[in-house]
């Protein structure tokens, strides 16, 4: 493996004739020893591990140590931060519209998402809804969601990614329902808000106001987050999982400008092409993300059940028109006006 990684660094470029977002040629030696994972909040456990296996494959190939440091927040909170000054050397995103937001901002290149495999997705996941033991409101599918005796534990998707994701999914499961109906999509995902309980702006937010606050019926959750809670909390909560869902492809990418001016180019591709390797695709496995890699999801197949799953590009389109129709200031989720109720 050492050696296919070797084989690999090798025959790239290493910061020459490489454009910033300034329009600069820069040709630089490293100047940092720390480099900056930003990444959204449900991955915290998956880079903890992840960084540690990957320091020795660094030091191997390229003879240096590094300090490899990760931040973890809501998706969009951690774009605006990126934005605002933070210099990450890459990004791991809920989505790729909050990495088009850095693109936009300047300092991402267009093109980030034909530089790895799978758009620049290296695992996947699914939203799912994690219920206590026993599933005492018999919640079995988003129809439930909308019953006037179900309450809901949920993220703002004004903030959250995995927000993003569970509305498009309840949306989609509702369009398909209808026979392709929008206004009947729209309506039921603004009766499925209206039983927000209490809505959160992270994942691991909504889980404290779950399992610890004892707050309401269902949360509608990661898949990979649900399935820790169950492998930790095995006689206290199970996971439903509805008929229909969302492909999550949740997003990396190299930020251009930082890494052209701290010379962490090389770095910086390879941190993120590892993870697409058998053992880096073990180690999303282990974190309960779904593995592109073939080989390695049938050895997990006890884990990650065959699931009915709708991808953004068929059922939506491109993510800035669904930004734009949905999330946006003005858009379809600010037109229900509920009084969602935080904490």
């Amino acid at each position: 493996m050492l050696k296919k990684i070797w084989a690999a660094l090798l025959g790239a470029v290493f910061l020459i004739g490489l454009t910033s977002g300034c329009g600069k040629e820069i040709v630089a030696p490293p100047t940092s020893d720390k480099f900056l994972n930003v990444a959204n909040d449900p991955t915290r456990e998956l880079f903890e591990e992840y960084n540690e296996a990957f320091k020795p494959v660094w030091r191997e190939v390229s003879k240096e140590d590094v300090t490899l440091e990760h931040t973890h927040g809501a998706s969009s909170s951690q774009a605006i931060s990126v934005i605002n000054g933070v210099e990450a050397d890459v990004v791991a995103l809920s989505l790729a519209y909050d990495i088009y937001r850095i693109e936009k901002a300047g300092l991402i290149r267009p093109g980030w998402m034909k530089l790895f495999p799978y758009n620049s997705a290296p695992y996947t996941s699914t939203m799912v809804f994690l219920v206590r033991n026993g599933n005492p409101k018999n919640i079995r599918d988003w129809d439930d969601l909308i019953r006037a005796d179900v309450s809901l534990i949920a993220l703002n998707p004004k903030i959250s990614g995995g927000a993003r994701w569970n509305y498009l999914a309840a949306w989609e499961y509702a369009r398909h329902k209808n026979f392709g109906d929008d206004d009947k999509a729209r309506e039921f995902v603004r009766e499925m808000y209206a039983n927000v309980d209490v809505l959160n702006d992270t994942s691991r937010e909504t889980l404290k106001t779950f399992i610890d606050d004892r707050k309401g019926d269902v949360l509608v959750a990661w898949e990979n987050e649900a399935l820790r809670i169950v492998n930790e909390l095995p006689n206290e909560y199970e996971i439903v999982t509805p008929s229909i869902s969302i492909l999550v492809e949740p997003s990396m990418a190299v930020v251009d400008v930082v890494v052209d001016r701290k010379g962490t180019r090389r770095l910086a591709e390879e941190y993120i092409r590892y993870l697409y390797s058998p053992e880096g695709q073990e180690i999303a496995a282990r974190h309960f993300y779904r593995p592109r890699n073939t080989a390695v999801l049938a050895r997990h197949s006890d884990i990650f059940k065959p699931l009915v799953l709708v991808s953004i590009a068929d059922a939506f389109g491109d993510w800035k028109e669904v930004q734009r129709e949905h999330f946006d200031d003005g858009g379809i989720f600010d037109q229900f006006n509920l009084q969602l109720p935080k904490e």
